[in-house]
């Protein structure tokens, strides 16, 4: 399985998994020439996608996914929710799928199945991608974990997971006060020292990477998210940072 972090951040946010020459797009957040260029700099040179997975409707998610969808003639999926609620930002395109939250898709070398996330959107996704001899979760918007995240991510050998804000960058920060409680909420983003925990609760020794996802551009740094990665994992654990410029080299998990 390869894994691309095309972009990851508040400006937007693009993933792509290959397995056995099947692919699939994960969130479209880049305008259709900046995604075909991160494909090829991520090394996806001769990428065929079969569906694109929207996670949620915000526009760091979807903003491209009408383009993308219609260049390479794919359908989006995502829940009903999340559909009725982008359905102005996608336009016209080639198909639509439901992918309710504890259902799946068969791509024939994996399976993608959904889990629900606590984020304010109409009904946002996290996903977990499955084959012959792996498990990836990817969960990069979500105020808050619990007992179903928790059992969603059990297992992964990789994660992609948000680690979006340093506390005492958000609240000493220039947000207005109304954002930074919307980011530090239940529906919010996960916090580093929030997503480190999580991290703990779903760690185990097969575990081998962890793309820490989403970093505020304003309220963190890769040091600060990166340090309170390894205080759980050591190095035990593959640890990279996705940035929102500049495309991750494709990972082999």
């Amino acid at each position: 399985m390869r894994l691309g972090v095309l972009a990851s951040g508040s400006r937007g946010n693009a993933f792509v998994v290959e397995h056995c020459g099947t692919a699939v797009f994960i969130d479209a957040g880049l305008s259709g020439s900046r995604h075909h260029d991160r494909l090829i700099r991520s090394g996806f040179t001769d990428v065929r996608p079969q569906a694109l997975l929207i996670s949620h409707e915000h526009s760091d998610h979807v903003k491209g996914a009408g383009i993308i969808a219609r260049k390479w003639c794919i359908p989006v999926c995502g829940t009903t929710g999340t559909l009725r609620a982008c359905r102005h930002n996608l336009g016209r395109i080639p198909g639509a799928e439901i992918l309710e939250n504890g259902s799946f898709i068969d791509f024939g070398s994996f399976s993608v199945s959904s889990f629900s996330l606590a984020h304010d959107a109409a009904d946002p996704s996290g996903f977990i991608i499955e084959w012959d001899s792996g498990r990836l979760g990817i969960a990069t918007d979500l105020g808050r974990s619990g007992p179903l995240v928790e059992e969603s991510l059990s297992g992964c050998t990789a994660l992609v997971l948000e680690f979006n804000h340093d506390e005492d960058m958000l609240w000493g920060g220039s947000y207005p006060w109304h954002l930074k409680q919307r980011i530090a909420s239940n529906t919010g983003h996960l916090s580093n020292q929030a997503a480190s925990e999580l991290l703990a609760a779903v760690w185990h020794r097969d575990m081998r990477t962890c793309v820490l996802a989403h970093l505020s551009q304003e309220n963190n740094l890769p040091q600060l998210a990166e340090k309170a990665s390894r205080e759980v994992a050591g190095g035990l654990v593959n640890i990279l940072t996705g940035m929102q410029d500049d495309p991750l080299p494709a990972l082999e998990i």
